[in-house]
């Protein structure tokens, strides 16, 4: 694919953004504020493929390596757009600050400090698979990465709704290893405590 692609070959540039094209579009739109700016920052990063590829050295996958491209085209833009809104609008930090994954007052605490559950997440083993991969229970979890924190929304929208595997997320968002698992559990976290809600309030 690589050798077509430096080769010109549009028919493979095709098939690549009919595959990639919807995910790209996906976590664009983790960084800007509209779909128009979303596509605009997938077309953007096209276009740095088709210029870089003949310097792409493979120390990662092609898969990656665009994905790079496209993150740091989309924050570009982000960051264009964050400049004419107020900066108190900027206040959340972006690896998720202080945040706890979990709420404190779901623990109970002993006199030497030790916490245990007092409120521990609910078994879902009882809850009907068809309410659970229902159309209002993914409308739930999309809501809920959509109020997260930017780099934690982009986290799990690679690892959980696209697939990408640990290392690939780390290198398209050149991040550590620990920060996207730290990233990944808070929002994790947080879209089981949307999803506890959702289920709890029938």
């Amino acid at each position: 694919m690589l050798a077509a692609l430096r080769a010109g070959d549009e028919a493979t540039f095709a098939a690549l953004m009919r595959e990639y094209g919807p995910a790209m579009l996906r976590v664009a739109q983790l960084h800007v504020r509209s779909r128009a700016a979303a596509e605009e920052a997938v077309q953007d990063a096209w276009l740095g493929v088709l210029r870089g590829v003949q310097r792409f050295e493979g120390r990662s996958s092609l898969k990656t390596w665009i994905f790079r491209i496209l993150t740091n085209t989309a924050k570009t833009r982000g960051e264009r757009e964050a400049r004419t809104i107020p900066f108190s609008a900027l206040a959340a930090d972006e690896a998720g600050g202080d945040d706890l994954a979990v709420s404190l007052d779901r623990f109970a605490w002993d006199a030497r400090g030790a916490g245990r559950w007092a409120s521990p997440p609910a078994p879902w083993d009882e809850v009907p698979e068809s309410r659970l991969l229902g159309n209002e229970a993914r409308e739930a979890i999309e809501q809920a990465i959509a109020k997260l924190p930017r780099m934690q929304a982009t986290v799990i929208t690679m690892r959980d709704v696209e697939g990408f595997r640990s290392e690939e997320v780390c290198n398209a968002l050149e991040i550590s290893e620990t920060n996207q698992r730290v990233l990944l559990h808070r929002a994790r976290s947080k879209v089981r405590s949307a999803l506890e809600e959702y289920l709890e309030g029938d």
